[in-house]
């Protein structure tokens, strides 16, 4: 969960906004609480390369720490989201490499998607056009999706003769979609249409390619406007109860719900409904 960490708190120099983020592999914009990043090689449908994928894990990571950021939209740049990996940086180069270097690649993927999925804050996917490989994972890992008519989510790892297991594909896409649909994906690699994906739950909506990201940044802003230790709270239980039986998750809710209790943000809550005015949360 994402903690408050107030200016009288000895830690508060730790988790206070350094120099603005300046981002070298991708595009970075922050504003009112909502960070947006956009995958930014449009020539190439944004494909990722070594160097974006640990700057994108390094971000995620760091982003636990930054409380002045409340939610996260990714989105990608001309139209599509992203391609997956880029074919001649990182698919050739794989194909000289030897089995430890392979396995320091496949857990690198992997720590993204998990830094993606500890990081406390809401993430918000804005998904337009081509949304492949990788980039399907990306999206996957999101919290919220949003889609466009235009999209096609491909899980095409069985194109280029690998297994459809990748960065938790199988773990997480099953979860959404259910065990049949994701079987389906993940053995054929053949594109999800955005009107599959809506009807089968991996988007939460559909808009014209235009008015996506506009729609998605407001969803992340009624969020980063929101409790955000309890939004905090809400991702990690929602996490942590995949591996629990339900006696389980009931008692794991009641405490989580009893340490929100503690918060100021749920005092203002009352205090609004009881002044019949809209709350205004502070995250602590």
């Amino acid at each position: 969960m994402k903690h408050y960490i107030g200016a009288g708190n000895p830690m508060h120099a730790q988790f206070e906004a350094k120099a603005p983020y300046a981002a070298k592999h991708f595009a970075w914009h922050y504003e009112a609480g909502v960070g947006t990043i956009t995958l930014n090689r449009p020539e190439r449908k944004n494909p990722l390369t070594f160097d974006s994928y640990a700057e994108l894990r390094d971000l995620f990571r760091a982003l636990t720490y930054a409380t002045d950021v409340k939610a996260i939209v990714v989105t990608g740049a001309g139209g599509n989201f992203c391609s997956g990996g880029d074919v001649h940086e990182i698919i050739g180069p794989l194909t000289g490499m030897r089995m430890p270097e392979l396995l320091e690649f496949t857990r690198m993927t992997g720590d993204l998607v998990k830094a993606i999925r500890h990081c406390p804050q809401p993430i918000v996917g804005a998904i337009d056009g081509v949304c492949a490989g990788a980039g399907a994972m990306i999206a996957l890992a999101c919290d919220l999706r949003y889609g466009s008519p235009a999209t096609r989510t491909a899980f095409l790892f069985t194109r280029v003769g690998l297994a459809g297991a990748d960065m938790g594909a199988c773990a997480l896409l099953p979860r959404v979609i259910g065990q049949g649909r994701a079987s389906e994906l993940l053995f054929t690699g053949r594109a999800m249409t955005a009107q599959e994906g809506q009807a089968w739950g991996f988007f939460n909506a559909l808009h014209e390619s235009e008015a996506l990201l506009e729609a998605a940044t407001k969803v992340a802003r009624e969020l980063a406007e929101g409790p955000s230790f309890a939004h905090g709270m809400t991702k990690t239980m929602l996490s942590q109860e995949w591996s629990m039986t339900i006696d389980q998750a009931i008692e794991a809710e009641a405490q989580a719900q009893a340490i929100c209790m503690q918060t100021e943000d749920f005092k203002r809550a009352y205090e609004a409904f009881a002044a019949k005015r809209k709350p205004v949360f502070g995250g602590d």
